[in-house]
């Protein structure tokens, strides 16, 4: 029987971010087709006790801390000329677990999670299949960092964007297939290749791999009644979820609090916009002192704040593959007004499933049309949920993995 062999930058437990979601529903998909090996890295203490809980679902992990930090890579990505991501990720000790592990194991498949753990596949794969999952393109990412910064860190998201784009078309040369979040991705990378005249990578080996939903777990019930902020106020209550220290997250609810929240008040004045995720940054925090403005911080649960929400937002200047909070919202029958980069990649009607707005005029117009008229929001609301039903399970978007891991001899497992 063939084994898998997983790297992933950060462990992929508990599911309560988009990277972790993403990386933990695949790992479940790949433990019911053959015994997983798990290698990956911790942020910190708390996240390494995490790992056990992985224990039912692998057949051996090794999860180490990432322990190179920012100014030691940047040094060594001068040196060297690799992209910051790179020692940022880089371990001897994760070498060597990755090494004992296609030296004692069948290993058929290795299955790589973001383009940072490309780096400890073989050159000399020995007939095993290579499928590297992007995720998002993150050089293009680092390209849009690059246009709206300006001074020594312009120049430092322009190197990392060039250098990212090299190293991804070199892994890309070498995978079977080559993964993305969505179509838009997949599409931008093939765009990508043919300016690099990279002809050995054809477009059949660059696709898609959207992301799900928990249907399960996020689904409006009863039992999600809003209750963690019915302190905090009794107006029309706005919501926005995401980790709260990540730039473009930190760039939407600022701009947001900014340019749009007073256009809402001036109408609602009694109304709360709640920033809703952990470690929010200095920047956020300070948007707290703001008329009607909640950053709570980690919550144990933000389907809660989701229930109480007349409008969920997703607002973001800067946004690559899909939003994981705009599916969340949606699975939870919540009327959303998303910008056009938080809306690329998902597939819904727009002005009947979501709302799409970008610019602090047209996103206040659409909120405050959906406030003073609920049943509006209502209907939006519930066509999201069946969108999301008919659409977005993890069984339906993980299917088509069977076919390209290509395993033999795994009839059955699990």
């Amino acid at each position: 029987m063939e084994e898998i062999l997983y790297l992933v930058h950060r462990v992929p437990y508990p599911p309560d971010r988009g990277d972790k979601i993403r990386s933990y529903h695949i790992l479940r998909k790949l433990a019911a087709m053959a015994p997983v090996h798990l290698v990956a890295f911790a942020d910190d203490e708390a996240d390494l006790t995490h790992a056990a809980a992985l224990d039912g679902l692998v057949a051996s992990r090794h999860v180490e801390i990432r322990a190179t930090s920012k100014w030691a890579a940047g040094l060594i990505s001068l040196m060297t000329r690799k992209p910051l991501s790179l020692p940022l990720f880089a371990s001897r000790k994760l070498h060597g677990a990755v090494a004992r592990l296609l030296r004692e194991r069948p290993i058929g498949t290795i299955f790589a999670y973001s383009s940072q753990m490309a780096q400890y596949v073989p050159t000399d794969l020995v007939g095993r299949r290579f499928i590297m999952d992007f995720v998002d393109m993150d050089s293009a990412k680092f390209g849009a960092y690059a246009e709206r910064t300006s001074g020594p860190m312009r120049y430092v998201y322009q190197r990392e964007a060039r250098l990212l784009a090299c190293y991804e078309q070199q892994v890309a040369t070498r995978a079977d297939r080559a993964l993305f979040v969505s179509s838009a991705e997949a599409g931008l990378f093939r765009v990508t290749l043919a300016k690099s005249n990279r002809s050995n990578v054809q477009i059949h080996d660059v696709g898609a791999l959207e992301n799900g939903i928990d249907l399960d777990h996020f689904k409006p019930s009863a039992e999600h009644l809003p209750r963690s902020f019915q302190e905090r106020g009794t107006g029309p209550l706005i919501v926005f979820t995401g980790q709260m220290d990540y730039w473009p997250n930190v760039e939407a609810v600022t701009c947001f609090v900014d340019e749009t929240w007073p256009r809402i008040m001036a109408v609602f004045p009694n109304c709360r916009f709640a920033i809703v995720g952990r470690k929010p940054s200095d920047a956020v925090k300070a948007l707290a002192d703001k008329p009607g403005v909640i950053v709570t911080g980690e919550v144990d649960d933000t389907r809660s704040w989701l229930a109480g929400a007349a409008v969920v937002v997703a607002p973001l200047r800067l946004a690559r593959g899909v939003q994981n909070k705009v599916l969340e919202a949606m699975a939870m029958a919540c009327p959303v007004v998303a910008s056009s980069s938080a809306f690329e990649g998902i597939d819904a009607q727009e002005g009947t499933e979501i709302i799409v707005a970008d610019g602090p005029v047209a996103e206040a117009a659409a909120i405050i049309d959906l406030i003073l008229n609920p049943a509006k929001g209502y209907l939006m609301g519930q066509a999201a949920r069946a969108k999301m039903e008919a659409r977005y399970s993890w069984d339906a978007q993980l299917a088509p993995l069977e076919k390209m891991m290509g395993l033999k001899g795994n009839v059955g497992h699990g």
